[in-house]
């Protein structure tokens, strides 16, 4: 059901030339899905339990598209239309990465990673965008507007923002022999640096999840061949 739902209306392409090349893609995608309530009027009741079911299956189908045609956009690249003969993940790979000058093919491989991805990043437990999306819905906000605010606060540093902060301080440490002085800072409770990277408060020692996300990043290493990464070297030495 959800892969026959993957299209989004056309004008959403002219709707995209709105924004600059270097707009921020969770800014986008805020906007994006805010604008589904204006494409999609036969699911926006939000007291309507079918219209809900409605909704939430074009959000789920629809916002990989979204997310690939930002990426398109920001790089200058012509969006790529889905297929719904693929996987949910090998769909979105192929959309963010083929061309239309030559034939993408999918790898396994990068398809289980993505999967892989996708599913460790499905929080558990009421986390703040969860809270935003519950608490615009109890105004009676249609679907799509309340998935938005809940993408505004996964926006956020201390949430999914985390991703981005983690790069900014990967780049921020430079180089692996910098990783001691930027430890000591991180254990100093009168500086202000913070260490950064994928976890969650109910785990107060280490994050289960994140062990499959180390082997899956060693799989997908190995599979591309990338070796001698600065950032990466600095990830892997700082864990």
């Amino acid at each position: 059901c959800i892969m026959q739902h993957t299209m989004v209306h056309e004008q959403f392409a002219r709707f995209f030339h709105g924004f600059r090349r270097d707009s921020h893609p969770m800014a986008v995608m805020i906007a994006c899905l805010g604008a589904m309530s204006a494409f999609y009027h036969d699911s926006i009741d939000i007291t309507d339990p079918q219209q809900r079911m409605i909704a939430s299956i074009r959000l789920i189908s629809k916002v990989p598209t979204l997310a690939a045609m930002a990426y398109k956009y920001s790089i200058g690249q012509a969006f790529v239309y889905p297929r719904n003969d693929l996987s949910y993940a090998a769909n979105f790979l192929r959309m963010c990465f083929s061309v239309p000058c030559e034939e993408y093919k999918i790898n396994p491989v990068l398809t289980r990673a993505m999967d892989r991805i996708f599913t460790l990043h499905a929080d558990h437990e009421q986390n703040a965008s969860t809270s935003t999306v519950r608490l615009a819905g109890s105004s009676g906000a249609n679907p799509f507007a309340c998935i938005a605010a809940g993408v505004a606060c996964l926006w956020g540093p201390a949430h999914g923002g985390a991703n981005e902060a983690c790069l900014k301080m990967l780049q921020e440490i430079g180089s692996v022999e910098r990783i001691p002085e930027f430890i000591a800072r991180a254990k100093d409770k009168n500086d202000s640096f913070r260490l950064m990277g994928f976890g969650h408060r109910v785990y107060k020692n280490y994050d289960p999840r994140a062990k499959i996300m180390q082997q899956t990043c060693h799989e997908v290493l190995k599979e591309l061949n990338i070796q001698n990464d600065p950032l990466l070297d600095i990830a892997i030495t700082l864990e």
